[in-house]
C-alpha cells in the first residue's frame, strides 16, 4: 500500500514535468511551390487512372484542378460523373471524336474531324495552362495526341517551358518521347503484365471506363 510520504512524492514529479508539447508536422515545403512535370505513359493500363487520383488527392488538398481529355471524346464514363460532383475544386472536359488508331477508330469519323478537335483542345490546354487559374492541369491522352501527329512535340515542349513555374502539369498517354521524359520532374511508365482482355473477358463498366 503506498505511503502518504510516496503519494506526496509522485506528484511532486507529475507537477515538476514538463507540460507535452503538441507533435510538429512533417517538414512540407509550403511557399513558394515548384510546379512538377509529371507523366504517365506505357502500354498498361492505368495512366489515367493514376491522373486522376492524382487530381482527387490535390481536390483534397483544396487546389484547384482542371482535366481535359484528348481523344476519348464524349461517351459517358465513370471518372467524368464522379468528378463533376467535386466542382468547383475540379473541372474535367472532353475534346475530340473517339479513338485515332486505324483498328479502333469510327470509320464514319474522318480523320479531318479528330484533327480539328485535337487543335481546338490545344487551344483550350493553352489558354488553362497559362492563365494562372488552377493548381494542377492534367492533359489526358495529350501523349496520344501528339503520337497520332495532332499536336505537335514541340508544341507541347513550349508549353511546358512556358507555364507558370507554381503550376502542376499531369500528362498522360503511350509512347512519352525521350525529349519529353527529359524534362519531365516524374516519368510512371505503366507496364501490361496481365490483362483481362488476353482471357478474352471484354471492357467491363466501373473498371475500363
Amino acid at each position: 500500500m503506498e505511503s502518504d510520504d510516496d503519494a506526496a512524492s509522485d506528484a511532486n514529479h507529475l507537477a515538476a514535468a514538463p507540460a507535452p508539447t503538441a507533435r510538429r508536422a512533417p517538414n512540407i515545403q509550403r511557399a513558394p511551390r515548384r510546379g512538377l512535370v509529371l507523366v504517365f505513359t506505357g502500354n498498361g493500363k492505368g495512366k489515367t487512372t493514376a491522373a486522376i487520383g492524382l487530381a482527387v488527392r490535390a481536390a483534397g488538398n483544396k487546389m484547384r484542378v482542371r482535366i481535359l481529355q484528348f481523344i476519348k471524346g464524349q461517351w459517358k464514363s465513370g471518372e467524368r460523373e464522379s468528378l463533376l460532383a467535386l466542382a468547383p475544386l475540379i473541372e474535367i472536359g472532353q475534346t475530340g471524336r473517339g479513338f485515332t488508331i486505324e483498328r479502333l477508330r469510327d470509320p464514319r469519323i474522318p480523320m479531318d474531324d479528330h484533327a480539328a478537335a485535337a487543335r481546338d483542345g490545344w487551344e483550350q490546354a493553352v489558354q488553362i495552362v497559362r492563365s494562372g487559374g488552377y493548381d494542377l492541369v492534367v492533359l489526358d491522352e495529350i501523349l496520344g495526341t501528339v503520337k497520332a501527329g495532332l499536336v505537335t512535340l514541340d508544341e507541347l515542349l513550349t508549353l511546358i517551358r512556358e507555364k507558370p513555374p507554381e503550376l502542376h502539369l499531369a500528362l498522360t498517354g503511350r509512347g512519352a518521347p525521350p525529349e519529353l521524359i527529359e524534362v519531365a520532374d516524374l516519368v510512371t511508365e505503366m507496364q501490361p503484365l496481365k490483362h483481362p482482355l488476353q482471357q478474352g473477358i471484354k471492357a467491363q463498366r466501373g473498371i475500363e471506363f
